[in-house]
């Protein structure tokens, strides 16, 4: 739900509709058989499986057990940053964690402090 995003986009953050690499899927059919979720969590495992997708970024606890419920393998934001870092597109990944806690994302401290030891920081 880009209209989600782009009403909490701080100054500075990207104009999803302006991304040439980014595809917008304005209607998608939601899959009445699955639990309630919200209208962007739902979306996206819809769309998920229509599109057999390899990945779900999904880092909400209910829709990850949703989607594992489903078949659809998940990964967080935590999990791609690690990734990220591992594979040299990223130096570190303490000031990812910031900016995402300075945007209102919730992440519990002794999370992130395993995070940070996996990622050796």
């Amino acid at each position: 739900m880009v209209n989600e995003y782009q009403v909490k986009a701080l100054p500075g953050e990207p104009d999803l509709t302006r991304l040439s690499w980014l595809k917008i899927v304005d209607e998608v059919l939601i899959d009445p058989a699955l639990p309630l979720l919200d209208a962007g969590e739902a979306a996206a495992l819809s769309l998920a499986q229509t599109l057999k997708a390899r990945l779900v970024l999904l880092d909400e606890r209910k829709a990850r057990r949703i989607a594992a419920r489903i078949g659809l393998p998940v990964a967080g934001t935590l999990a791609i940053l690690l990734r990220a870092k591992q594979q040299g597109l990223i130096t570190t990944v303490r000031p990812y964690i910031v900016q995402m806690q300075s945007q209102g994302r919730r992440l519990h401290p002794d999370l992130i402090s395993r995070f940070l030891e996996d990622a050796g920081e």
